[in-house]
C-alpha cells in the first residue's frame, strides 16, 4: 500500500513592527510564538517481502542514495565478540559472482560509494549509474561468500590494531565506561579483544547473515533524483528476490546504576592525561514526552561549547581543551555521559568541578535568560539541519521506526518552546543521579590513589584496558631486576663487549606519513654527536643536530637550540647501552612484573625520572628482545603519550638492530623501516656541526 505523508517547508518568517519610536531597548523582548514546521515531502511504501521502501524527493542535483537498515535488536557476541563488526566489513569482500577487488573495481568504475556493517550497508552514486550500484547491492546482500582468506586478512588486521588501542586513553576510556555503564554480559558493554577475535570462524559470520539479514526487518531509505515510482520499481528489481524469515528476539539483564559513586580506573603506562568519563544507565525511550525537555537539560550542562561544563573546566579553569555531556534515548537503555581529557595533575579537581555541575544541575533552577539561551541553539540547530535532504530521510525513519506521530518533527519547535525551567529541573532530578555514578578514568597510575575519596567504598577499582577487572602482574623470577632484563636485551642482540666496541652507527630507512614518503638518515658515534635528517623528496623537512655539548632542531627552515633536557636526550640516543646507563640520565628502572602481549609474556619494565613515570618497556621473555616502548614527550601541541612497537630486526657485524617500528601517537600511526645499517664509517662533522 502506498502512503504519501506531507511534512514540511518551513514558515519562518517574522515580520517585525515598525514601531521604533515607542521601543523600550532597555527590555528585551518577548520571545515570538515558535515557527511552523512543514517537513519535505516522503512517501512510505511495502514490498510484498515486507521490505519497507522511504522515499525522499530531492532533484537539485544529480545523484541518488540508498540504505539499507536492519531494525533487529542488539547481540551479545560473548566469547567472539566481534563477530558481527567483521562479518559487516567481510559482506563486500566477496559474492557468489564477484571477488573483492570485481566489487571494488565495478563500484570506482561509475564513481559510487559503497559500504557494508553488520546491521546495514549503503551506496550513493550519479543517478545514470543507479542500476550498476543497486545491481552491486543486491548481489552483496544476497550472496555473500565471506571468504576464508578475506577473514584471515581481517582477522590480523584487527588484532595488529589492538596493539595500539591497549595504549591509547581514549579507546581505553571508551571500552571502559560501556563496560561499567552496562556491564561485560551486555551487548552495549562487551569488547572484542584478541581472544574474542581469534576465535571468529566463517561459520559465525555465515550464521550472523543468516539470522537477521531478512526484508521483513529491513528498511531502505532511498534519497535523491528519483520518484517514489522509480525508487519502487527498483526495490521491487533489485531486492524482490530477498526472502523473508522469522528475526528472533533478544533479551537482556536491566543495567543498574552503583549503589554509590564509584572511581573505575584503567592504568595507561606513559599517559599524560586522564580521560574522565562519568556515566550511568539511563532508561529514556525514543519519542518519551521528557525527550526535549532532557535535551535542553544535556545541552545546557554539557552539549555544547557554552554549557556550563565547557565554561567551567576549559573557559574558567583552563583544566581541558573542551568538556562535555551526552544524554539520548535509546530503545534498549541509554547511558548519561560526561567527559574531559585533562591534566594528570587537575584529575582530582576536575572530578570536583564535574560533580559539583551536575549536583547544581539537580538542585538549582537555571535562570530564565539561560533557558532561553540554550532553547535559541537548539531552535538553530534543528533550522540548519533541514537544509539536508537525509535530515528528512532520518526523520522519515524514526517516525517509521519508532511508531512517532506524522507530526512528531513539525511540530519540535513548539514543543522546545513550551520547556520551562520547572520541567528543566525535574528530568534533571528524574534522569541525573550525582550519587550513583560510574567515575570511568583512563590514565596514569601514579594519580590513582588520590581519587578515593569520590567513591563511596573508599577504594579506587582497577580494570585492564578491555573493561576486565585488572589482574596482578604475574611475578619475575626471584631475584631478578631490570638490569638482569637490560643484560639479557643486549646479549640478545650480540652482546655487552660487541656494542662497547662499536664507534659510529649510520642508518637509513623510510616512513610513510599520509601520502608523503620521507626518508630517515640517522648518524652518531657511540656516546657523542651525530645528527637524525628527514627528508621528503630530497628536501630536509626535519633535522637534529648534538655536537656533544650543545644541540639544535630544525623543523621547516625554524632553528630552535636544545635545552637542557634535550641535550641529554640527545646524549641517551646516542649511547648504544643507555639502559645500562640510566643513572647517568638522572633514571631509575623498576622490573614490575610479566605481562602478555597478544599471549607473549613479556618483562615489564618502568623507567622514572624525577619520581615520576618516563617510559614503559616491554621485553620479550623468550627472546630477550624489546617489543614496545610507551614514552611521554613535550611538544609544541602540548605533552603527549608516544607508543612504539618493534617488530623486527637486521644484522649488522654481528649486532642486531630494530629494522621494522610503528610508532603511535595522537591517533596517528606511521611506519618506519630500516633499509640499511652500517657501523663504524667515519662520519662527517660539518652534519652535526651547531653554531
Amino acid at each position: 500500500m502506498n502512503r504519501f505523508t506531507s511534512l514540511l517547508v518551513a514558515v519562518a518568517a517574522l515580520v517585525p513592527s515598525v514601531l521604533s519610536a515607542q521601543v523600550d531597548r532597555s527590555q528585551a523582548p518577548e520571545p515570538g510564538p515558535a515557527p511552523e514546521i512543514v517537513l519535505g515531502d516522503y512517501t512510505v511504501d511495502k514490498l510484498e517481502n515486507g521490505l519497507t521502501l522511504i522515499v525522499v524527493e530531492n532533484h537539485k542535483l544529480p545523484r541518488v542514495s540508498y540504505r539499507l537498515t536492519l531494525d533487529v535488536d542488539p547481540i551479545f557476541e560473548g566469547a567472539r565478540a566481534g563477530y558481527t563488526s567483521m562479518a559487516g566489513s567481510l559482506m563486500r569482500a566477496g559474492t557468489a559472482n564477484r571477488t573483492k577487488a570485481e566489487i571494488d573495481e565495478a563500484v570506482d568504475r561509475v564513481g559510487a560509494s559503497f559500504g557494508t556493517s553488520g546491521f546495514g550497508m549503503n551506496g550513493r552514486c550519479l543517478v545514470q549509474h543507479s542500476e550498476t550500484l543497486l545491481e552491486i547491492m543486491s548481489d552483496v546482500l544476497m550472496n555473500p561468500t565471506f571468504p576464508e582468506a578475506e577473514l584471515e586478512k581481517e582477522r590480523k588486521q584487527t588484532l595488529s590494531g589492538f596493539a595500539s588501542s591497549a595504549t591509547d586513553a581514549n579507546q581505553i576510556s571508551g571500552r571502559l565506561s560501556r563496560a561499567m555503564t552496562y556491564g561485560l554480559s551486555h551487548p552495549y558493554g562487551e569488547s572484542s579483544n584478541e581472544t574474542t577475535v581469534k576465535a571468529i570462524t566463517r561459520s559465525d559470520l555465515l550464521e550472523h547473515y543468516a539470522s537477521i539479514w531478512k526484508p521483513n526487518v529491513a528498511y531502505l531509505v532511498v534519497v535523491g533524483d528519483i520518484t517514489p515510482a522509480q525508487a519502487k520499481k527498483q526495490a521491487e528489481q533489485y531486492f524482490g528476490e530477498w526472502r523473508p524469515a522469522e528475526v528472533q528476539a533478544q533479551r537482556y539483564a536491566r543495567p543498574i546504576p552503583p549503589k554509590g559513586n564509584r572511581v573505575c580506573f584503567a592504568p595507561v603506562p606513559g599517559a599524560v592525561q586522564s580521560v574522565i568519563d562519568i556515566t550511568f544507565p539511563v532508561y529514556l525511550k525514543p519519542g518519551h514526552p521528557d525527550v526535549v525537555a532532557v535535551s535542553v537539560m544535556n545541552t545546557m550542562l554539557g552539549g555544547f561549547f557554552g554549557s556550563r561544563l565547557n565554561q567551567n573546566l576549559r573557559e574558567d579553569k583552563a583544566y581541558t581543551y573542551g568538556a562535555r555531556s551526552s544524554l539520548g534515548p535509546d530503545e534498549l537503555v541509554g547511558r548519561f555521559s560526561a567527559q574531559a581529557s585533562v591534566r594528570n595533575e587537575v584529575t582530582d579537581s576536575s572530578l570536583v568541578e564535574f560533580l559539583s555541575e551536575i549536583r547544581t544541575m539537580v538542585e538549582t533552577p537555571a535562570s530564565d535568560s539561560t533557558l532561553q539561551f540554550v532553547k535559541n541553539y537548539l531552535n538553530g540547530s534543528f533550522a540548519l539541519s533541514l537544509e539536508r535532504p537525509e535530515t528528512i530521510a532520518r526523520f522519515a525513519l524514526n517516525i517509521e521506526r519508532y511508531g512517532y506521530p506524522a507530526d512528531y518533527y513539525a511540530t519540535y519547535l513548539a514543543r522546545l518552546e513550551a520547556v520551562t525551567t520547572e520541567d528543566v529541573q525535574r528530568v534533571a532530578r528524574t534522569y541525573l543521579r550525582p550519587d550513583n555514578m560510574n567515575i570511568t578514568i583512563a590514565g596514569n597510575r601514579d594519580i590513582a590513589d588520590g581519587l578515593a575519596q569520590f567513591t563511596a567504598s573508599g577504594q579506587v577499582e582497577f580494570f585492564d584496558p578491555f573493561g576486565e577487572p585488572l589482574k596482578d602482574l604475574d611475578p619475575a623470577p626471584e631475584g631478578m631486576t631490570a638490569l638482569d632484563v637490560f643484560n639479557a636485551y643486549y646479549e640478545a642482540r650480540g652482546g655487552v663487549s660487541k656494542l662497547e666496541k662499536v664507534k659510529s652507527v649510520k642508518t637509513k630507512g623510510s616512513m610513510a606519513a599520509g601520502p608523503m614518503q620521507l626518508e630517515v638518515v640517522e648518524a652518531y658515534n657511540n656516546g657523542g654527536a651525530g645528527f637524525t635528517r628527514i627528508s621528503a623528496g630530497g628536501n630536509v623537512m626535519q633535522e637534529t643536530r648534538f655536537n656533544g655539548t650543545k644541540g639544535s632542531e630544525t623543523a621547516m627552515g625554524q632553528v630552535q637550540a636544545m635545552d637542557e633536557k634535550g641535550v641529554m636526550g640527545a646524549k641517551r640516543n646516542h649511547d648504544l647501552l643507555s639502559l645500562l646507563h640510566l643513572a647517568d640520565y638522572g633514571m631509575t628502572a623498576e622490573l614490575l612484573g610479566i605481562e602478555s602481549i597478544n599471549e607473549v609474556p613479556h618483562y615489564l619494565v618502568e623507567i622514572r625520572q624525577d619520581g615520576t613515570v618516563a617510559e614503559t618497556h616491554w621485553f620479550d621473555v623468550s627472546t630477550g628482545l624489546r617489543k614496545r616502548t610507551v614514552r611521554s614527550e613535550s611538544s609544541p601541541r602540548g605533552d603527549m603519550t608516544i607508543t612504539l612497537d618493534y617488530s623486527g630486526t637486521t644484522e649488522a657485524k654481528g649486532i642486531l638492530f630494530d629494522s621494522e617500528m610503528t610508532m603511535k601517537t595522537g591517533g596517528q600511526e606511521m611506519k618506519m623501516t630500516i633499509t640499511e645499517v652500517d657501523i663504524n664509517s667515519k662520519l662527517n662533522s660539518a652534519d652535526y656541526a651547531v653554531d
